[in-house]
């Protein structure tokens, strides 16, 4: 089982458009997966509830603490026998104990980041607490960052590829800023289930996170296989 998390403690950075894309990839390549909502909005709850019937099914999980609920935690965060994949979309805000709680129980953490000044200035001060405060060296986890909604010929984009580049993480990808994920959000599906000729630009861009996706499964397969 592949447990990967979408996280970033700013919110407004499409968390939940790249969980449910890379949730909608792998049940589409035939994977058993499941798609865990930790955020209180419940963006990945809505999108399933909208997924067609003759789609792969995804199963869901409303993780995030809900007033009022009789559902204990074990029951919420119950998975299916023989589950492939785990996506998380991860609340916003993320700090402390709570951050380290989640980095202690996946493989790998994406983090999406916009081409703002106030989202470049918010990332910086997110991933060093991830550094420190999630040890996630510490943990084995892999980490990478992709930019989200980016105009390549815009200062911004420049700034933010440069402070991207600063950093001692991978950036894997930079997904355009296209009508195409409302379009696919809308009807509960992925980019990689348009049926439409000018969404492949998009997918070749996503080729880049899930070839790093898979790369890093065959690390940690590696890896587990040399534990004693």
């Amino acid at each position: 089982m592949q447990k990967i998390i979408v996280l970033n403690s700013k919110g407004g950075c499409g968390k939940t458009t790249i969980a449910t894309n890379i949730a909608s990839y792998y049940a589409q390549q035939g994977m058993k997966t499941a798609l865990m909502d930790y955020d209180p909005q419940g963006s990945s709850t809505r999108w399933l509830s909208l997924r067609p019937k003759e789609k792969e099914t995804i199963f869901g999980v409303q993780a995030s603490s809900q007033p009022g609920s009789t559902q204990t935690r074990a029951f919420q965060l119950r998975l299916p026998p023989g589950t492939e994949r785990v996506v998380i979309d991860a609340p916003a805000g993320i700090t402390g104990q709570d951050l380290v709680n989640f980095v202690c129980q996946v493989d790998i953490i994406l983090i999406p980041v916009l081409p703002s000044p106030i989202d470049i200035h918010a990332a910086t001060g997110f991933i060093k607490d991830l550094l420190l405060v999630g040890k996630i060296r510490n943990h084995g986890v892999r980490v990478a960052v992709l930019a989200n909604r980016v105009r390549e010929n815009t200062l911004v984009y420049q700034s933010l590829k440069k402070f991207l580049n600063s950093l001692k993480l991978p950036l894997i990808a930079s997904l355009r800023d296209t009508q195409h994920y409302v379009q696919a959000a809308e009807r509960g599906i992925g980019v990689h289930e348009l049926w439409i000729k000018r969404a492949e630009q998009d997918l070749l861009q996503w080729q880049h996170i899930l070839a790093w996706l898979e790369d890093s499964r065959a690390e940690l397969i590696a890896r587990q296989r040399h534990v004693p």
